[in-house]
């Protein structure tokens, strides 16, 4: 009884469950139907819009290719007419390129006719001057290339005699006005420059307070001046000079460092080999900044920056370099500012003349250890310093020694000629003077066809006189040009050398 019991209960239970079960699963089912009929509606509605949409770009499409197809023909049409325009042009210009070719046949035909014509006409005529020239034989007496040879020589005489005279004229014209172009430039420059007379030095005289200075001087056994001429590199010369003691040395720079270290030596009383070398190395140290800032001060009174402290320093030791007497920074910051007015007169650079002609003799600073002309060295030194190719052209070309000369070259050589040639610039001794002046007569007396020649202007021009009946005004010429080479080529001279040759024809008769 009690297993039945169990039984039916669980037969209920297991009723109760699968009821359930089954009561779940329709209601989910219901559940599902219920999403999936709404889902339907929302697809139903999202292709009713769809198809609104197709068929609204649809239209459009459709609107757009009409509208395209319009336009298109329109853009057929409008070519097509173009087209048969240009053919219309076409078929007019080649019926013109017809019309011509035909005209210029023609012209050809004529022209082919007239050759024809010509060529008679010239036959004609040559069998006439055949005829002519056969009479005027019998009436001259001369063949016709005697005639011809006759008329060459008659021809070329006056030629010759017409080209000397233009050429005078054309040389005359120019020199003229080169000269007064050349004169205006100059005095133009010259006028805007005022520089001061030279005096040439290659010794120094140091004055002592006593003759008793000279004996300490000496030294024991001439020990004191032993170390100042070794340290110094310089001639200490004691003579009978009161109260006097002489520096000699061709080097300027030692000859100033010896100068200043004898004033302090002087002045502090105290002269024996240490102190003298200890003095000396000082004043060394002094006078290389005192070279450095006048360098500085010769770049900055020309306005000139840039420049390398080696070109600097090399430029300040010109302060103490002479050249005939001449102190040689002074001339340059004198052909720097000539160069700079030249140049300026010229339209061209006036800070690049400026810049070479303060560097021109920059080669003298080191002539003494290089081997060389100054002009070349100068432009070596500062080709390596100054990227400027125009002040290196200056540098090498301002004594005219290259194959070439440009226009800084001119405007260099130029400033330093004016610089050089002017009164009181250097000094020149009396032998050399009138070495010079017997030079420059015997380079014209070797000439032929010269009787006189006289060096006039203190050398600067020289006056030739010629035998009329050897050298005509042609001959003149060419002997003016011959001189002046040969005076270029054998002779140094400072400035310039004018050559002047006279031709005078007189005639003498006597009434009697």
């Amino acid at each position: 009884m009690g297993t039945i019991y169990y039984v039916a209960l669980a037969s209920v239970l297991i009723i109760g469950i699968v009821c359930g079960s089954l009561a779940v699963f329709f209601a989910r089912l219901t559940f599902i139907n219920r999403q999936l009929r709404v889902a339907q509606r929302k697809a139903a509605r999202m292709v009713a819009e769809a198809r609104l949409e197709s068929k609204g770009v649809l239209d459009e499409a459709r609107a757009a290719a009409d509208k395209l197809k319009s336009q298109t023909e329109a853009e057929y049409r409008e070519r097509r007419s173009e087209l048969q325009r240009q053919e219309r042009q076409l078929s007019t210009r080649t019926e013109t390129l017809e019309r011509k070719s035909e005209a210029v046949e023609q012209r050809e035909r004529n022209l082919a006719n007239k050759e024809k014509e010509v060529e008679s006409i010239r036959a004609q005529l040559g069998e006439v001057r055949n005829r002519h020239l056969k009479q005027l034989e019998l009436i001259s007496g001369m063949s016709t290339a005697e005639a011809k040879q006759a008329l060459l020589d008659t021809a070329e005489v006056e030629m010759r005699d017409e080209a000397s005279r233009r050429l005078r004229q054309f040389e005359d014209k120019m020199k003229e006005e080169a000269a007064l172009k050349a004169q205006e430039i100059l005095s133009q420059a010259i006028q805007r420059c005022a520089s001061e007379v030279v005096a040439e030095t290659t010794v120094t005289t140091i004055p002592l307070p006593s003759d008793e200075m000279k004996g300490r001087l000496i030294g024991r056994e001439g020990r004191n001046i032993r170390a100042l001429e070794q340290a110094t590199g310089v001639d200490l010369i004691i003579d009978d000079t009161p109260e006097a003691v002489i520096l000699s040395s061709f080097d300027p720079v030692r000859r100033e460092v010896a100068h200043l270290a004898l004033n302090k030596l002087i002045l502090d009383g105290r002269i024996h080999p240490a102190r003298i070398e200890e003095v000396v190395a000082k004043v060394k140290e002094e006078v290389e900044a005192t070279l450095y800032s006048a360098g500085e001060q010769a770049a900055y009174q020309l306005g000139i920056t840039g420049l390398r402290p080696e070109l600097i320093r090399l430029l300040g030791r010109l302060k103490y370099r002479t050249s005939y007497g001449q102190n040689v920074l002074s001339h340059s910051l004198e052909v720097a500012h000539l160069a700079g007015m030249i140049a300026s007169e010229l339209g061209a650079n006036v800070a690049i003349a400026k810049r070479a002609g303060l560097l021109h003799d920059i080669g003298k600073a080191v002539d003494r250890e290089v081997e060389g002309t100054h002009s070349a060295i100068g432009a070596d030194l500062v080709k390596q310093w100054d990227k400027s190719p125009e002040v290196v052209q200056g540098i090498a070309e301002h004594h005219l020694e290259t194959d070439a000369t440009g226009m800084w070259g001119f405007i260099i050589s130029a400033a330093d000629a004016i610089s050089s040639a002017r009164p009181g610039a250097r000094r020149e001794s009396l032998e050399g003077y009138l070495k010079r002046l017997k030079e420059l007569e015997d380079i014209a007396n070797g000439f032929k066809g010269v009787e006189k020649s006289f060096a006039i202007q203190a050398g600067r021009e020289i006056r030739i006189l010629v035998k009329p009946e050897e050298i005509d005004d042609l001959g003149a010429m060419r002997l003016a040009r011959d001189i002046v080479k040969k005076i270029e080529a054998g002779l140094e001279y400072p400035g310039q050398i004018k050559v002047t040759v006279l031709r005078e024809t007189r005639a003498v008769d006597y009434a009697k």
